[in-house]
């Protein structure tokens, strides 16, 4: 049986229709896409994302083992300054994609949901003496939208938020960061699960459209933002997926798990993943086959954007194609469908 998030009968009670979404009932949509898609980009949604794995680390060699685990190097980071990063196995493939905030006393881990038990296990399994690792439920927010702070700040007793992007911000028990995964300004807001509803009642009473996973997939998509399991995996690297600048090869002794495997296969990668729109009418899929001179590659997300009014999607081309302006095809219903490489991200905000 999937699990539920302690918001699950306000997404009811607001018309939410749920779905299995890797082991939780999440609301895809209230009613409309569309409406909540264009909430975002041009007023303020919020989704409900307390299905992600929050993990506090602490301790004398938590920075050490952070330094190990991801391929992003988090030594740098100021006090409450994120940073997003992969966690690789040996073989340099993905094992989740997550962000890691430094806080005062120690670091906030941000994990995808459908790897909880994963990274939980694999964070358990590569842990040092002295640290400590506290899988921390709480209830998360994403508040996203160009009028999102105002009315995060209308909705609550909160002072000016001057936070800068990929910084975060506490108040009281409450963790609040200037990120999301929208392509929209915003914050997630992170915070005990008995404030967590009257966060969200305020919310809707400040004028704060809900949002669901559809909207929140066509979002991501149209930032060229990628989607763990589905366009990266263990069975691809950071430079075939299009995140190899998280990677930090400086200083050269910092050992961090896939790190031989990665030099094998960074500089000549077969495949990258791209952005490609259709030439002609039609809808990209994710699994649908890419045909092109130099082999074969395949859709791995798509969709109709419903901002550019176009079909939009991301693809595992062969690298000699993955470049700006190459005309490949996109099988649709057995019939090849010209498309061409754009640059991401497909929208950006002004």
């Amino acid at each position: 049986m999937a699990d539920k998030t302690p918001l699950f009968d306000a997404h009811v009670a607001a018309g939410g229709k749920m779905v299995d979404f890797a082991g939780w009932m999440m609301p895809v949509n209230y009613g409309s896409q569309i409406e909540e898609h264009t909430a975002v980009r041009t007023d303020a949604g919020m989704f409900d994302v307390s299905h992600m794995t929050i993990v506090d680390i602490d301790g004398p060699d938590a920075e050490d083992f952070l330094r190990k685990v991801i391929a992003n190097d988090v030594t740098a980071l100021a006090e409450y300054q994120a940073l997003y990063g992969a966690a690789l196995n040996a073989h340099g493939g993905i094992l989740d994609d997550l962000i890691v905030y430094r806080l005062p006393k120690g670091f906030r881990v941000v994990v995808n949901a459908s790897t909880r038990e994963k990274m939980l296990d694999w964070f358990d399994a590569q842990a040092m003496t002295n640290m400590r690792i506290e899988h921390k439920p709480q209830i998360m927010l994403a508040v996203q939208g160009p009028e999102a702070i105002n009315k995060l700040l209308a909705a609550t007793d909160l002072p000016e938020l001057s936070i800068k992007p990929f910084f975060a911000a506490a108040h009281g028990d409450w963790l609040i960061g200037r990120t999301g995964y929208t392509g929209e300004d915003g914050v997630e807001v992170m915070l005990p699960v008995e404030q967590g509803l009257a966060l969200w009642q305020s919310l809707l009473a400040a004028g704060v459209k809900p949002a669901g996973l559809g909207a929140r997939d066509t979002l991501r998509l149209e930032a060229g933002l990628n989607l763990y399991g589905q366009d990266m995996s263990e069975a691809t690297s950071p430079y075939v997926s299009n995140i190899g600048w998280t990677v930090a090869w400086e200083p050269a002794d910092r050992g961090f798990i896939g790190r031989h495997a990665l030099q094998d296969v960074r500089l000549a990668p077969t495949h990258k993943l791209t952005g490609i729109i259709l030439e002609d009418k039609g809808v990209l899929r994710h699994d649908q086959s890419v045909v092109t001179d130099a082999g074969p590659g395949v859709v791995t997300s798509g969709t109709w954007s419903p901002t550019l009014e176009e079909p939009i999607a991301l693809a595992y081309v062969p690298t000699a194609l993955a470049k700006l302006g190459a005309e490949l095809s996109v099988e649709i219903r057995g019939k090849a469908q010209p498309a061409c490489v754009v640059k991401r991200p497909f929208y950006r905000r002004s």
